[in-house]
C-alpha cells in the first residue's frame, strides 16, 4: 500500500521539474541552434523566420490571450475554432492550459499563490521552469468551465504534442528540412522567450503608470517584440480591454489586427479600454467598491 506523502513532501514531489518529458522543449532549442550553423543566415530564411514568429505571436497574443483568457472580444464557433487551432503552432500548450493558467496569475498576482511570479520564486521560474514542474502539467478545470464545453477545444488540449508534431513532420516531408529550420525551429525558440519574457521581465523590468497591486510593469521594448503585450502594466490595471497600448502612442499591432478582423466581421464586442479607466478616475462614489475589473471573464457567450 502507498504510504501518504507528508504536505512538505508532497509539495516538492508536485514542484518537481519532470526532465525527460520536457526534452522535446530543449532538444528545439539544440536542433535550432545546430542547424543553423548547418544551413547558415539567409535574408529568405530570416524573412520566413519574421512572418512565422509574427502569425504565431499574434495567435498567442490576439487568441489565447486576448480571448481565451480574458474574453475581450466575441466571435463565431468556427472562429474561436481556427483561434485555438492556430495557437496550437505557437507550441505552448492547448488554450484551456493556456487560458486556465493565465487566470489564475491574474487571480493571485506575484501572491504567493502566483504560479509564476518572479518576486516570490525567482526569474527562472517565472520565465520557463514553471511550466516543467507536475504542478501545472494540467488545465485546471475550475478555472475555464467556460470553453472546456467545447469538446474540439478538449480534443485540441488532450492531443496538442502530437498534432505539432504531425505539422513539423507535414512540412519537413512537403517542404523540406530547409522550410523546417526557418518556418518552426527559429522562429519557436524566439517566441517561446519573448512570450516568457512577459511572466519575468515585465515583473521586474519597465514603467509603473499604475498602482495595481503587484509588481507588473510597462515597456516599449517588450511591446514592439510582442505585438503589444509589454503594456503588461495597463492590462494589469484593467483585463477586460482587448486594447493594451491605452495611448495613441503605445503601439499594440494585435490590437490593431483584431480591429482589422472586427472590420470584416470575423469578431465582434471587442472591448476598448473605458476612458475613466486609462485616465484613472475612479466613476464610483467614495466607500463604494473598486472600480477595477474581476478577475473572472465576462461570463456572457461569445458568440450565438
Amino acid at each position: 500500500m502507498d504510504v501518504p506523502l507528508a504536505p512538505d513532501a508532497h509539495d516538492r514531489e508536485l514542484d518537481r521539474i519532470r526532465w525527460i518529458s520536457n526534452i522535446p522543449f530543449w532538444a528545439v532549442h539544440v536542433a535550432a541552434v545546430v542547424c543553423l550553423f548547418w544551413v547558415g543566415l539567409s535574408w529568405t530564411g530570416l524573412a520566413v523566420a519574421a512572418i512565422s514568429y509574427t502569425v504565431r505571436m499574434f495567435a498567442i497574443t490576439g487568441g489565447y490571450h486576448r480571448y481565451f483568457s480574458h474574453r475581450t472580444y466575441k466571435t463565431s464557433r468556427a472562429f474561436q475554432f481556427f483561434l485555438a487551432l492556430l495557437g496550437l503552432t505557437a507550441t505552448q500548450k492547448g488554450p484551456l492550459w493556456w487560458a486556465s493558467h493565465h487566470r489564475r496569475h491574474h487571480k493571485y498576482s506575484d501572491q504567493p499563490e502566483d504560479i509564476h511570479s518572479p518576486r516570490r520564486r525567482g526569474f527562472f521560474w517565472s520565465h520557463v521552469l514553471w511550466i516543467m514542474v507536475k504542478r501545472h502539467k494540467r488545465a485546471d478545470q475550475a478555472l475555464i468551465k467556460d470553453f472546456a464545453a467545447y469538446p474540439e477545444l478538449r480534443f485540441l488540449d488532450k492531443w496538442e504534442r502530437p498534432l505539432v508534431g504531425l505539422m513539423v513532420l507535414t512540412i519537413g516531408l512537403t517542404l523540406g528540412a530547409w522550410w523546417v529550420i526557418w518556418l518552426y525551429l527559429v522562429p519557436q525558440v524566439l517566441l517561446w522567450h519573448v512570450t516568457f519574457c512577459i511572466n519575468s521581465l515585465a515583473h521586474v523590468w519597465g514603467r509603473v503608470r499604475y498602482e495595481t497591486g503587484d509588481d507588473s510593469k510597462n515597456s516599449a521594448i517588450l511591446a514592439v517584440m510582442t505585438l503589444g503585450e509589454g503594456w503588461h502594466n495597463n492590462h494589469h490595471h484593467y483585463q477586460r480591454t482587448a486594447q493594451q497600448g491605452f495611448f495613441w502612442w503605445e503601439i499594440d499591432v494585435t490590437y490593431y489586427i483584431l480591429k482589422g478582423l472586427q472590420a470584416v466581421g470575423l469578431i465582434w464586442d471587442v472591448t476598448p479600454v473605458p476612458k475613466h479607466i486609462r485616465d484613472g478616475v475612479s466613476r464610483r462614489p467614495a466607500g463604494a467598491e473598486s472600480d477595477s475589473p474581476a478577475t473572472d471573464p465576462d461570463p456572457r457567450p461569445s458568440h450565438p
